[in-house]
């Protein structure tokens, strides 16, 4: 008896020696923590924020109103290391364990951020500084849309970054010479590309004779309308008008004479036949680097490519359906040579026929915004309109794209669509390509994103998660739309279907074709052969598509790699809550975290689907 008693006894005596057991964070210990990351979080976005006056217009913003962002290389390295600093001290004074779930989100992707910008820092001479989407089109574009005039300060500031444009060409092309000398250029093509590009942005008033210029219309009609208002006296308007040439002609147009000059004369140097990044020095890394940018995955080059091979016959067979559902006769080749040349599936090719493109496609976003409640929570307050792209960065067969509006919703979202050429277009993809640009696609996705900013509250995320993004993510959602929409009771008759199914293949394509270019050394007729034989996509558009891989390693890879991720994880949350399964509750998951890498959103609605089964 006495020797079990001894025995509890030592046992008590040890347990009360021994180190107490470590107690974790308490409630209002985790709030408190997750509130000051935000803060501290928010603080830095600030920082990173006001070294870049373009981003802050783009934001509604007018501080640092008259300038441009710096491109150098040096503020690209003062960037990376404020980044490094700022990580660090995050690191230092924040412990992960002792976040909430989505404050513990927002550490991991800050820290991301940095890996993902090393990455990016270590290849930043492979991006084509002067290729599809480059400045020398850009900047205009920018001041076209997004710098707006609504007192005579604003117009000062408009004169002064017309200034600012030829300078910062000027920092571009000494950047496209480093990058040169490191024996990096783009195609052939993409020189003829760009010297026309330029000659498009230069062509008419004040260079020369004819219409004014993109830029001059909207400088003059800016100013016009501010003396039109009574915010002008009418000496004013002339003054500034005159100021307005004077910065086009002086400062602007010498700088685009000198990128013309420089890329004509080192196109003797680029490769006349297109080839993909694979032949450039480092250009293995540089690819493996972008696919991981890109998708937000450690997914191979191989991994992709047949990826890529197995979808495309999957959709294939789903369009075998839709050919017998229309009453073809003949073979899915024969089809696609009908989807492509019959007339019935092409709008006149003048500017009627665009304009009516735009009526139809704004009118099918009208008719989707009365479905969304159904499957939506979350509803975009922004507004959206069609456009057709300026005629200074319009191309033939170019893809269509989504410019976001502001976050306070005074700058509308805009879809743009290119109609320069209308048998690019074809009808039965019109339906479908509204869905993923407006709604419920991009317009919807990056809308909310960017008024989840005016939440408050212990759940109000970090400013920066309202900005970023991710293209797998936003791209996987504009084409997970894309299917969704049929789903929703859209896309009814058999060629509107097959066109969702023609917008799907399309993006399966990608994976096997961009592989192809730059992993696997295809040339450009065998990317085109391959794109022809297995989709009715139009010529002029393939012709396009196909360029635009060259010149953008990888970045087509993320779409279907994000769609399919997305619909895997609507699928295990269908399967694993059964008849509790709710479409606006998961698509508010998605949606109401802002723009998400892949794996981050997997871990997300893993852990959502676990709470729900919790009850």
């Amino acid at each position: 008896m006495r020797s079990i008693f001894g025995a509890v006894a030592m046992a008590a005596l040890l347990a009360a020696c021994a180190p107490a057991a470590p107690v974790g964070p308490t409630a209002e210990e985790i709030a408190k923590n997750s509130a000051d990351l935000v803060a501290y979080l928010d603080a830095e976005y600030e920082e990173e924020l006001k070294e870049s006056p373009q981003e802050m217009t783009s934001q509604g913003r007018k501080e640092r109103y008259g300038e441009l962002d710096d491109r150098s290389e040096a503020a690209m390295e003062r960037e990376l290391a404020w980044r490094r600093e700022s990580v660090a001290d995050m690191k230092a004074k924040f412990e992960p364990e002792a976040l909430s779930e989505d404050a513990r989100l927002s550490y991991e992707i800050w820290e991301l951020e940095l890996a993902r910008a090393e990455k990016s820092a270590e290849f930043r001479r492979h991006r084509y500084i002067f290729g599809r989407g480059g400045a020398h089109t850009g900047l205009v574009n920018f001041m076209v849309n997004q710098h707006r005039v609504d007192e005579k300060p604003d117009v000062e500031a408009y004169l002064s970054r017309v200034n600012a444009i030829g300078p910062t060409i000027d920092v571009l092309i000494d950047r496209a010479k480093l990058a040169a000398a490191d024996g990096i250029r783009m195609p052939g093509f993409a020189y003829d590309m760009t010297i026309s590009e330029v000659k498009r942005v230069l062509t008419g008033a004040p260079f020369g004779p004819g219409p004014d210029s993109a830029l001059f219309a909207d400088g003059k009609g800016k100013i016009k309308a501010l003396g039109d208002a009574g915010k002008l006296k009418p000496e004013e308007v002339v003054a500034l008008t005159e100021q307005l040439r004077l910065a086009m002609v002086d400062k602007m147009k010498p700088a685009y004479d000198r990128l013309t000059a420089w890329v004509a004369e080192d196109k003797a140097n680029a490769s006349a036949t297109p080839q993909g990044v694979g032949s450039l020095p480092k250009g293995e890394a540089y690819y493996n680097a972008m696919l991981n940018l890109m998708t937000t995955t450690d997914m191979t080059a191989d991994e992709i490519h047949n990826l890529g091979l197995a979808e495309v016959a999957r959709i294939q067979g789903e369009m075998e359906k839709v050919k017998e559902q229309a009453g073809f006769k003949g073979t899915l080749q024969e089809f696609f040579t009908f989807m492509r040349t019959d007339k019935q599936f092409y709008l006149p090719n003048n500017d009627a026929g665009a304009q009516e493109y735009i009526d139809r496609a704004t009118k099918h976003i009208e008719e989707m915004k009365l479905a969304l409640p159904k499957y939506f929570g979350r509803l975009p307050k922004a507004d959206l309109i069609v456009k057709r792209v300026e005629p200074y960065r319009e191309e033939p067969g170019g893809a269509q794209h989504y410019q976001a509006g502001t976050p306070d919703g005074t700058r509308p979202g805009i879809y743009y669509a290119h109609l320069s050429d209308m048998n690019a277009m074809p009808t039965y993809m019109l339906e479908d390509i509204a869905y993923h640009e407006g709604l419920p696609g991009h317009h919807m996705q990056i809308s909310i994103q960017q008024e989840l900013e005016a939440e408050t509250g212990p759940n109000k995320l970090p400013k920066f998660r309202t900005q970023y993004g991710y293209t797998a993510y936003s791209e996987g959602w504009g084409l997970y739309s894309e299917a969704l929409s049929k789903e929703m009771g859209f896309l009814k008759d058999p060629y509107s279907h097959y066109g969702q199914l023609s917008g799907e293949i399309w993006r399966a394509i990608r994976l096997v074709v961009d592989t192809g270019i730059h992993s696997k050394g295809w040339t450009e007729e065998q990317a085109v052969k391959y794109f022809t034989e297995n989709s009715s996509i139009a010529d002029g558009a393939i012709a396009s598509e196909v360029r635009r891989y060259i010149t953008s390693a990888g970045q087509a890879t993320a779409y279907k790699i994000g769609m399919l991720k997305i619909q895997e994880l609507r699928d295990r949350a269908r399967t694993a809550l059964g008849d509790t399964f709710s479409y606006p509750a998961f698509h508010d998951q998605i949606l109401g975290g802002g723009a998400l890498p892949l794996p981050v959103l997997e871990r997300k609605i893993d852990r959502w689907i676990e709470a729900q089964k919790a009850g």
